[in-house]
């Protein structure tokens, strides 16, 4: 059983999975709580299925980007489980989740996500055999400032506040912007899990003393959100 662990911002969620799909899940908005909250809603959840922690076979993590806080308080207890229970780990780009939960929608899919202090990490992705494959390097943006560029259709998904679905929708090229429902934009878990199921699969495990986050720009003074 694969545990998945994402804490990349203040959506935090985690997940089981096994050979029959994802066992269960649990997401939430933290509001910075991740300390606190994440080891008792992995306990719960492992109770909740009758699995005890030695019956985990790998821990998948959320990598980035993301707030910097998020991602230690997450790459740091995947990592101590990884340890402890002597499992393979798994490190996956916050970004590239937010787009395989779109699924393949025949479009390229530019997946949003809250880099704090009014700015946002985008990129855009195509699909390939079922999985989103990266066009391009990932992008800090100003939220306020920021519009994609449309010149074919585009479905936009990931941490979009209603006040910047409102502008994008406002835009002279808005026809070409399909934009994903908050239920669908949601962060899951489950999706972390099923990348790395399928990465477990084929081998492509991360060396646990390699393994840190990825942060789209360099850490300042004071946590971000």
């Amino acid at each position: 059983m694969l545990l998945a662990i994402d804490t990349a911002t203040r959506y935090a969620s985690v997940a089981l999975y096994g050979g029959r799909g994802v066992a269960a899940e649990h997401s939430w908005l933290s509001h910075n709580n991740h300390t606190v909250e994440m080891a008792p809603a992995i306990a719960a959840m492992l109770a909740q299925q009758g699995v005890a922690s030695e019956a985990l076979t790998a821990v998948a993590v959320a990598k980035g980007p993301g707030s910097f806080t998020g991602l230690r308080i997450g790459m740091s207890l995947a990592k101590g489980l990884a340890l402890a229970l002597g499992i393979p780990i798994i490190g996956v780009p916050t970004l590239d989740i937010i787009a395989y939960a779109a699924g393949d929608p025949g479009m390229p899919v530019v997946a949003v996500l809250e880099a704090g202090r009014g700015r946002l990490s985008v990129a855009t992705y195509r699909f390939r055999d079922g999985l989103p494959e990266a066009q391009g390097d990932v992008a800090i943006v100003r939220t306020a400032d920021w519009a994609p560029e449309a010149d074919e259709p585009l479905l936009l998904t990931g941490e979009l506040s209603p006040e910047l679905v409102d502008r994008l929708l406002a835009e002279p090229d808005a026809e070409h912007l399909a934009i994903s429902t908050p239920a669908g934009c949601l962060r899951r878990a489950g999706y972390l899990a099923e990348l790395g199921w399928e990465r477990l699969q084929q081998g492509e495990v991360d060396d646990l003393d390699a393994l840190s986050p990825l942060y789209a720009h360099q850490p300042t003074t004071g946590s971000e959100s």
